[in-house]
């Protein structure tokens, strides 16, 4: 009897097994044991070490390695489901820092614009809210921003072209258009770049009276981190 229980085990196991989204190798968990150790190389030790007062933004990990094959692989390559362990290693990270402490907040993903919200299927930040929300236990707000202007990628543009790019790019979406929310706002976003993006959604939400705690990414390129290293805290 002990024979055939471990045999049927080992039959389910193997008809359960799914492809690692990033290498193809088979296994029964979300990532295989080599990628899974590969993305947790990516995670930041300091969250919050871009936390400033003028734009607050706790990002998990460096934008780069594993961690940008699998935020590509979520994004282009239609494998909604990557979103939820990532949610879930962001929420842990917040849950564990000491801006989680007490703070009471609600959860805004950065919307996509209609017509790429069509072409994905989904909105990637929404699904990352998703499990930061399951796990954090802070209400999500899916509709309170509208992205009512299909932007270029900021990738590559200037400064100056980025603001251009946002200008008008949000309003206030449904979830907020009779009541503001009592609770300040967590932005959440994949990757934070420039800033430009988050900067252009929190002041559409601050026009409105509606306050905005800060952004929570689960990726920044070594480039904004080492930026912000450099930059006098005030």
């Amino acid at each position: 009897m002990g024979n055939w229980t471990q045999n049927l085990k080992g039959l389910l196991n193997l008809f359960l097994q799914s492809n690692c989204p990033l290498c193809q190798r088979p296994t029964p968990q979300e990532f295989c044991q080599d990628c899974q150790r590969q993305l947790e190389r990516c995670q930041m030790p300091k969250p919050d070490i871009l936390w400033r007062p003028e734009r607050p933004v706790f990002a998990w990990g460096v934008y780069g390695g594993a961690l940008k094959r699998a935020l590509k692989v979520l994004k282009y390559e239609n494998q909604p489901w990557v979103a939820q362990p990532l949610g879930y290693w962001l929420a842990e990270a917040w849950l564990k820092s000491s801006l989680a402490a007490g703070t009471k907040l609600t959860v805004v993903p950065i919307p996509l614009h209609a017509q790429k919200l069509r072409e994905r299927g989904y909105n990637q930040a929404e699904l990352l809210a998703e499990g930061f929300c399951k796990l954090t236990g802070l209400p999500l707000q899916r509709h309170g921003l509208e992205r009512v202007r299909d932007t270029k990628a900021q990738f590559g543009l200037s400064a100056v072209e980025r603001k251009q790019n946002l200008a008008g790019a949000f309003e206030l979406g449904k979830d907020f258009d009779r009541t503001r929310p009592a609770a300040p706002i967590l932005l959440l976003d994949d990757i934070y770049t420039s800033g430009e993006t988050v900067q252009s959604a929190a002041d559409t939400l601050r026009q409105h009276g509606i306050r905005v705690y800060g952004t929570a990414a689960i990726a920044s390129p070594q480039q904004a981190i080492s930026l912000e290293r450099t930059k006098p805290v005030n």
